[in-house]
């Protein structure tokens, strides 16, 4: 009979104890699996979100002139009033090697105009871009544009001009109507009449024209830096910059989920391995007569150690390998309706596989104490008890 026959028949003997062990281990892993796969469920919903949430690239005209600010962007003077970047420009950056990351595409064409006898500062934008880059404009009275004639308008500038949704505008012989007026963000779009793209061009006389580019990009799949490159590379003419502070808040938050599901992980695992210490310990001091006996056999020290530890393998592995599907079962069910994330669940193998080898380490890290404690069993002690 091999040892790992001594094993089995051990496990079959005692399998009520051994099932509240496989049980006790199976919850552990279950539950660090669970909060590893909601995580990165989450991680991927929130990455997603997030860099959607705004631009973190600005491509705007190279120029050796003074900067003037549009929302926190630089914009070159030059570009101010005459782009050098052009509508076919906007084409390319769609057509980057890692195009596949770029949410958002916003092309910007900014000019001061005269409305009710002052200067305004009139931005031409594609509104259904726009709208998507900018989740947190909210259209306070009227309605988002339908037509290319609508316009937004900020607050502050609504409220200076006094017009209202459905009043008219004449910019530079074009007629706009106020379909909406924003709502007051704290933001240079408070000030700033917005109108389709295509008209600003028509109205400031720059067909095709382009100020700046406003791209939002999803930093977590691939370095930021690559994309500012492409679009370098793309864009010869223009200067792209990567907005690192919304760049590095963006990761720190999806970093701070994955810190704290690994923390939480490492506590239900050293609970797992008390579980196990503490139920092989009981098992060794149950059985002293027999592992005396088997001792007065012949069996040597390590031929002790190897059952008992030939026991714990056999005990992790099924638990890890339960632990790790009734885990991923978990957080299939879970993520929708606790975590209300539309991401699904990875399915990744290796999960699996680290989830039993991690079992694996647990279990016979924690029963290595009980084996050498069964190792020193005298059996002339253990037979005199019989």
């Amino acid at each position: 009979m091999s040892l790992i026959d001594v094993a089995l028949k051990n496990l079959w003997r005692r399998k009520g104890r051994m099932m509240l062990l496989v049980l006790g281990l199976a919850i552990g892993v279950a539950t660090a699996v669970a909060l590893m796969s909601i995580t990165r469920a989450m991680q991927a919903d929130v990455a997603v979100k997030m860099d959607e949430f705004g631009a973190n690239i600005v491509v705007v005209p190279k120029s050796n002139d003074l900067a003037l600010s549009y929302g926190g962007v630089t914009v070159a003077s030059a570009a101010y009033d005459v782009a050098s970047l052009t509508v076919a420009d906007v084409e390319r950056i769609g057509s980057i090697q890692n195009a596949a990351n770029i949410s958002v595409i916003a092309p910007k064409l900014l000019g001061a105009v005269s409305l009710g006898g002052r200067q305004v500062l009139m931005a031409g934008v594609r509104f259904a871009d726009e709208l998507r880059l900018k989740r947190w404009w909210s259209v306070e009275q009227g309605m988002q544009p339908t037509d290319p004639e609508d316009a937004l308008i900020g607050a502050r500038l609504a409220q200076s001009l006094s017009v209202q949704p459905g009043d008219a505008v004449d910019i530079n012989g074009r007629t706009f109507r106020i379909a909406g007026v924003l709502a007051e963000n704290g933001s240079q779009d408070d000030d700033i009449l917005f109108v389709d793209l295509s008209e600003a061009q028509q109205a400031l006389g720059h067909p095709g024209a382009v100020s700046l580019v406003e791209v939002a990009a999803l930093c977590t799949a691939c370095p930021i830096e690559d994309i500012v490159e492409q679009i370098g590379q793309a864009l010869p003419q223009a200067r792209v910059t990567a907005l690192r502070q919304a760049v590095a808040l963006r990761m720190e938050t999806v970093g701070q989920l994955e810190r704290f599901a690994a923390a939480t992980s490492v506590v239900v695992i050293i609970i797992g391995a008390l579980v196990v210490l503490t139920t092989m310990l009981g098992a060794v001091a149950e059985r002293r007569q027999e592992i005396g006996l088997f001792r007065a056999l012949g069996f040597r020290q390590r031929h002790v150690a190897r059952v008992i530890l030939g026991e714990a393998a056999l005990l992790s592995l099924a638990g890890g390998m339960l632990g790790w599907l009734a885990g991923l079962g978990a957080a299939i069910l879970l993520v929708p309706r606790l975590a209300n994330v539309s991401a699904p669940v990875p399915w990744d193998p290796i999960m699996g596989v680290l989830a039993v080898t991690c079992a694996l380490a647990v279990g016979l890290s924690a029963s290595l104490y009980p084996a050498m404690q069964a190792t020193r069993v005298d059996p002339t002690v253990a037979l005199r008890a019989l």
